[in-house]
């Protein structure tokens, strides 16, 4: 996996802010492929760092709604195939990154253009970080347990010192509580909001609520994200993850809760790539 964002921390970002109606206009979709049938964005993680905090920056105290990204992988490819409802969660994002080894393969060998590499999120937050101290910008983590969310914000601040402030809070809440928490959120004025409650959970939350999150620059959707910031979860050996191979990894860990659905979803996921990529 590329190593060419080591230097990231010293970059600063000082972008002209737009006026309100520029800021206003829908974010424009970068480059994408049709991978599986989803609209991926051809990135690589320099590169969707750079944008996330560039974009948050020139959204602050606009008032308007945040961008929203998100990410797929074979399981995520394999659910929108089977529910339209999915689908259509993931089609409101303004860029969908590439987090599966799998689909950077598919696109190399089928699509128009090959994705650069993965962008997983358990490595773009720490990319993000990177540029947050020179750049200024405030985290929120909106997931998991309150013992993990705490745990994951106290080793972010250790692993990045520089960065201003990450807030958080659980993942445990109904939907009548939505807007008090997105009050809550608000009142923090994150530029970056890392929410981690589960596909499809967390897309649902993002499209039921960014209307009301006017003082977040940019949503990004995190998965398991938070459960191994915290230490909870290990990952996998870069060289299982530069193969494709850390759903294995995964499934080894945790059997009975992944096994199944491995099983279940890798043949899919691999036919979806095969036959609907371009």
């Amino acid at each position: 996996m590329s190593e060419s964002i080591t230097n990231a921390a010293d970059t600063t970002f000082e972008p002209t802010a737009p006026s309100r109606a520029e800021a206003g206009r829908r974010v424009p979709r970068p480059q994408t492929i049709r991978l599986g049938d989803l609209p991926i964005t051809v990135v690589d993680r320099a590169e969707a760092a750079r944008r996330m905090v560039e974009t948050a920056l020139a959204r602050r105290g606009t008032g308007l709604p945040p961008q929203y990204l998100t990410s797929a992988n074979g399981q995520v490819i394999v659910e929108c195939d089977r529910a339209p409802e999915v689908r259509r969660l993931f089609l409101e994002a303004d860029a969908i990154h590439a987090d599966g080894m799998p689909m950077v393969f598919a696109s190399r060998l089928m699509a128009r253009a090959p994705l650069p590499e993965r962008v997983a999120t358990t490595d773009l937050v720490h990319d993000v970080m990177k540029l947050s101290g020179a750049a200024g910008l405030r985290s929120y983590l909106l997931g998991a347990t309150a013992e993990v969310n705490a745990a994951a914000i106290v080793n972010l601040r250790k692993l990045h010192p520089d960065v201003p402030e990450i807030g958080g809070r659980d993942g445990y809440f109904s939907l009548e509580e939505e807007e008090a928490i997105c009050a809550t959120i608000n009142d923090f004025a994150p530029d970056v909001l890392w929410i981690g409650l589960g596909v499809p959970k967390e897309q649902a939350f993002v499209v039921r609520n960014r209307h009301r999150l006017t003082r977040v620059g940019v949503i990004k959707t995190s998965g398991g994200l938070f459960d191994f910031l915290a230490g909870k979860r290990a990952r996998a050996p870069k060289l299982l993850q530069a193969i494709g191979l850390e759903w294995a990894w995964r499934a080894m860990l945790e059997p009975r809760r992944l096994g199944m659905r491995y099983l279940d979803t890798n043949f899919a996921a691999a036919r979806l790539l095969v036959t609907r990529t371009g």
